[in-house]
């Protein structure tokens, strides 16, 4: 029988006494101090750095946006070739030429090109007598900027370039208001760039009032990573239609519009798209411009939907009035970011630290994005608008499934339960419109299918654990169930494969004769990831089942979480894909990604948090299972190697392996989970444009320095315990809205201050290296001793480890 995992409070005197004294008892050598908390920061947004990730891979983008927000107003950067923009989301730091000021973008995503990037709006200071579409090369209507005269803040962005404009950009929620000043004695105009969103586009159109001094129009685009995968064709119902309305307070001294490489000036409308092949979009698409008297300040106003021109209008109005200015619509957006990055105060730390830290929750807090409106109507993934329904506060997307469930969507339930459970219910309504099935990756209304696995089934059920229960609970364990157990059309395809294979549960009916995805007949990117994913998703249904009673899908699929070891090699100790007939696919590599999805056989074979008690037996035991993880973490010589590039060795740009620092705790070695933990983020996480590892593929990398700096990490996708390492800050306070306050104590916590020696919890000596899910639901208060030397005692006896079950 699985049983359920809602672990009880801090001991009670009587069941101290039934654990024994030594779980409880402190080391002689250390105790937490009792100290006056220090002062934590006032303003959180002050502290943040746009620019952190915006080069070294990080594909973040600088731009004015908000918390979970639709707009996201940023630069479009060009190395010199309209169909690029030298990274996957719009922007790098390193390209310092832009072509435009587009409206929409996702954060840290790493297809390349990514996604968005819609309606690039472009001032210039030259005529407009040729096609800007046929200037492929961007050497006419695109301007170089420096650095120095570029700033970003959450909410805002402000650049003067090269050609004398400067830009200043601040948003709503679904509407932003940009200044433009032009220099006197130029020609001074705005163009709308319609077809060139990063992918490219299959149609747009735009529209230009003079009288009402209005520009609107849409772009059809999409085809997220699809140039990558398989052309595209196997997302085509991923496109989406992005419509946008702008208004201006100045009077068009000209206007005019261009298809291809014909300008038609006096013209107010057109239409085109540009296709989504790179080769063949240069110097194709549609677009049109604004002109002005030299010297004028312009400022528009821009609203945007998913569902009509009427509906961007309606959410311009609602969001920016007319007698609004950038610095009214900034100051807005920047309480905002100060009431979501409020849920944690830190204290006690650097103002180098602190950038970091609240950098990386900032980057945490961009998604899910808003993809209904003011009136609530959203774009469905069935192509139909739809509303929500009462209860429902709004409709999210934006779901990097494969990525988000190890991080993101752990500290948006402990930060944000409102949003997490209006999330939830979204991707419950997006799958009902789906035919029942959940999309591993949902940009905006579309099911693009990328990555692998059935993130859906444990982002889920980590909501229920987490307290993250604002939705359907019971349609949405329903649905999951169904497709967990329920062979599916969509399994048995290869289109896409690999990269944005369609089923969900690939190949579920042989996956559950075998009881593990065979790597000749699975339908997916790797028959051994597969498996993995699989018997992550399960053990989380798991978990799911068993605390709202459903005692024989527990078992079911407590049992199936097990099915990583069928996919275990015990002669070599690794992971390793199977084939149908019991063979093993390929000869014996750790270091190769054959069967598996972005990382090696070496990382993946210790992607198994639900069991880890179970990882280590199939090892030799916990002592070999440490020793075998020192090796992931560091060369034979002993030295560090968590930069990645070894694909032995740990990779701190990609997920697989995320979770595999706190394994120790598990293992009885907790120390070497807190200076592993610490020798990552030091090393791997900083200020700056290069500040991120790799991409943060949608708050992920940050979400996993957010929960590294306070000490905390989520064991495993479906519950809500937390392991323990050592606090970087000597105090947090963690304050959900509508939940007890977590605050953290960690006198003297510092760079040296690596190894905990003893915690309190609630005031009583506390000797596990984990906390309940009671604690996330209730808050509580810890309280650490820290020192620069390891306790190899503490919490490491038998009863102190983590549970797996």
């Amino acid at each position: 029988m699985f049983a359920p995992l809602r672990s009880p409070r801090p001991p009670t005197a009587v069941l101290a006494l039934a654990l024994g004294a030594a779980l409880l008892a402190p080391p002689a050598a250390a105790a937490p101090v009792q100290a006056p908390a220090p002062a934590t920061v006032t303003s959180p947004s002050r502290h943040v750095d746009p620019f952190v990730g915006t080069a070294g891979g990080g594909n973040t983008y600088p731009g004015a946006v908000r918390p979970f927000g639709m707009i996201s107003w940023s630069p479009t950067t060009t190395p010199g070739d309209q169909t690029d923009t030298g990274a996957a989301n719009g922007y790098h730091y390193g390209t310092t030429r832009v072509r435009g000021f587009a409206l929409t973008h996702v954060n840290g995503a790493g297809c390349h090109p990514g996604a968005a990037g819609d309606v690039p709006i472009m001032p210039v200071t030259v005529p407009v007598d040729s096609s800007p579409s046929a200037d492929a090369a961007d050497e006419v209507f695109a301007s170089d900027f420096d650095h120095a005269r570029e700033s970003a803040e959450p909410g805002r962005y402000t650049v003067t370039l090269d050609n004398g404009v400067r830009t200043d950009l601040a948003v709503g929620d679904r509407a932003g208001l940009g200044a433009f000043s032009f220099p006197e004695g130029e020609p001074a105009a705005l163009l709308f760039r319609t077809s060139n969103s990063l992918n490219g586009s299959e149609d747009a159109e735009i529209r230009i009032d003079e009288e009402s001094r209005t520009v609107s129009g849409s772009v059809l685009t999409g085809a997220f990573c699809g140039q990558r995968a398989n052309g595209g064709e196997n997302n085509r119902r991923s496109y989406y239609r992005l419509h946008f309305t702008a208004r201006f307070d100045t009077a068009f001294s000209e206007v005019g519009t261009w298809e291809d490489d014909r300008l038609r000036p006096g013209t107010t409308e057109a239409s085109g798209g540009e296709g989504y092949d790179r080769s063949a979009r240069r110097g194709t698409g549609s677009g049109g411009y604004v002109g002005f008297p030299g010297g004028s300040d312009v400022r528009v106003r821009v609203g945007i939907s998913y569902v009509s021109g009427e509906n961007a209008a309606a959410n311009l109005d609602a969001e920016v009035s007319a007698g609004d200015t950038v610095d009214a619509v900034a100051e807005r957006a920047r309480r905002s970011w100060d009431d979501r990055l409020g849920a944690v105060r830190v204290g006690g730390g650097t103002e180098e630290e602190y950038s970091v830290f609240y950098t990386a929750l900032y980057h945490a807090l961009l998604q899910p994005n808003l993809v209904s409106d003011v009136d609530g109507r959203y774009p469905g993934m069935d192509g139909e608008a739809h509303r929500v329904a009462d209860g429902q506060g709004a409709q999210y997307t934006n779901f990097s499934g494969w990525d988000q469930y190890r991080a993101q969507i752990q500290l948006l339930a402990l930060l944000e339960p409102e949003v997490a459970g209006d999330f939830a219910q979204s991707l419950l309504n997006f799958a009902g419109q789906n035919g029942g099935v959940w999309d591993r990756w949902v940009h905006v209304n579309g099911p693009t299918h990328v990555m692998t696995g059935d993130p859906s089934a444990a982002t889920l059920a980590t909501f229920v654990a987490m307290g993250a229960d604002g939705f359907d609970t019971g349609a949405a364990y329903g649905s999951l169930r169904a497709q967990a157990t329920e062979p599916h059309p969509d399994g048995l395809s290869d289109a896409g494969c690999p990269g944005q294979c369609e089923g969900q549960r690939p190949g579920l009916e042989r996956y559950l004769e075998l009881r593990y995805a065979p790597q000749d007949d699975c339908h997916c990117w790797g028959g051994a990831a597969e498996t993995l994913e699989a018997s992550v998703a399960d053990g989380a249904l798991a978990h799911w089942a068993a605390r709202t009673g459903r005692d024989a899908d527990a078992e079911l699929f407590g049992a199936r979480g097990g099915y990583w070891r069928n996919v275990f090699d015990p002669d070599e100790g690794y992971i390793r894909p199977w084939n149908a007939d019991g063979s093993w696919s390929g000869a014996f590599d750790p270091a190769s990604q054959h069967g598996f999805a972005q990382g090696s056989g070496a990382t993946y074979t210790w992607m198994v948090p639900q069991d880890v008690a179970g990882l280590a037996e199939a090892m030799g035991g916990r002592e070999r299972a440490a020793e075998r993880l020192d090796g992931f973490f560091r060369t034979p010589d002993g030295e560090w190697s968590v930069g990645g590039g070894d694909p032995l060795r740990y990779d701190p740009t990609n997920e697989p392996g995320i979770h595999a620092p706190w394994l120790y705790n598990a293992l009885g070695q907790l120390w070497k989970t807190q200076e592993t933990v610490r020798e990552i983020a030091s090393s791997q996480y900083g200020t700056g444009p290069e500040g991120l590892p790799g991409n943060d593929d949608l708050g992920t990398m940050s979400a996993w320095y957010v929960f590294a700096a306070l000490g905390l990490f989520p064991q495993a996708p479906g519950r809500a315990e937390l392991l323990l390492s050592g606090p970087a800050f000597p105090y947090a306070r963690i304050a959900p809205a509508g939940r007890p306050p977590i605050t953290v104590a960690a006198p003297g916590a510092g760079p040296d201050a690596v190894y905990v020696h003893a915690v309190r919890l609630d005031g009583a000596a506390y000797g596990r290296s984990w906390l309940p899910e009671s604690f996330v639901l209730e808050g509580g208060h810890l309280s650490f001793a820290l020192s620069a030397t390891p306790n190899t005692a503490w919490a490491t006896g038998e009863d102190a480890l983590p549970i797996d079950r």
